[in-house]
């Protein structure tokens, strides 16, 4: 059974004409577009132009669907041009990493699974839709990003250097933590809005990443197993009586000594003798134990 990123890969592989190269310049370039009309009409470009199906269903704005992605994120200027930097270096390193087939099918992908969740949101609060951006794309960018390049250093606030990985777990926290922490009067009305998108994100980065995941959690498992089994804890348990008994592990069956009596010293078993004679590695008196 092939698994989404597979199909994902193969078709990227089998088109390679498919989708727009450097997609991320101009979805940012459309971000600085509507940003500036939001200067200058006090927020009514975002309004406008972002994701909303019931004004889909009931306005018949047909557009909202294909104008969302251009949606800034944030309207405080400071954090919208860190945005605009942050997410040009990932998209073109994630392009170059993926090819633009593969880039172009995330974007496009988390762009329809964030239309579906509002139309969940839709459906759930029996009509009512709330405006939704691609933020929630942009953030599974930064994922994608982490586990391609876990080590890559970023510097948070342009000043403290942390690793991807350490970030990306930080973030998958909190969108968790804020869950929980909602309050349970206002869980009716914010759930609706938030889980949606947030699982679609989610939902997003499992698809090409499926692999991945799984690996992990087959890796962490097996290694579960093998801490767990038998023969592992026998081993242990019998180490330890060693130790206890004796007071050290190993003793060269030559010269007599152990490993307490010189600790760096390197210990290996007779490949010939019968039974589990032990030899040092160095000093004449103690090689070729089971030569003749």
């Amino acid at each position: 059974m092939k698994t989404p990123d597979r199909l994902i890969d193969r078709f990227a592989i089998k088109h390679p004409n498919f989708g727009i190269p450097h997609l991320i310049n101009y979805i940012l370039a459309g971000n600085i577009f509507i940003y500036i009309l939001d200067l200058f009409s006090n927020g009514a470009a975002t309004q406008l132009l972002g994701l909303d199906i019931s004004s889909v269903v009931y306005g018949l704005q047909i557009w909202r669907p294909f104008t969302f992605v251009f949606v800034p994120e944030s309207s405080r200027p400071l954090w919208f041009i860190v945005s605009i930097f942050f997410y040009y270096f990932l998209g073109n390193t994630m392009e170059q990493s993926w090819g633009t087939p593969k880039f172009t099918l995330f974007y496009l992908t988390g762009a329809l699974l964030t239309i579906l969740a509002d139309l969940v949101t839709f459906f759930w609060t029996g009509g009512a839709s709330y405006i939704l951006i691609l933020s929630a794309v942009h953030d599974t960018l930064f994922l994608a990003f982490a586990t391609l390049y876990p080590d890559a250093p970023l510097r948070l606030y342009f000043i403290l250097p942390i690793k991807a990985k350490w970030l990306a777990a930080f973030y998958v926290f909190m969108q968790v933590w804020n869950l929980l922490s909602i309050n349970g009067l206002l869980l009716p009305i914010i759930l609706p809005v938030i889980l949606p998108a947030l699982l679609a994100s989610w939902i997003n980065y499992l698809l090409f990443f499926w692999s991945d995941i799984s690996g992990f959690f087959r890796n962490a498992q097996a290694q579960r197993r093998h801490q767990t089994s038998p023969q592992t804890i026998n081993f242990k348990r019998a180490q330890q009586e060693i130790q206890q008994r004796k007071g050290y592990l190993h003793k060269c069956s030559v010269c007599g000594i152990t490993d307490q009596d010189a600790p760096d010293m390197d210990f290996r078993y007779c490949s010939k003798c019968n039974g589990r004679s032990e030899e040092r590695r160095v000093g004449k008196e103690c090689r070729g134990l089971c030569s003749s």
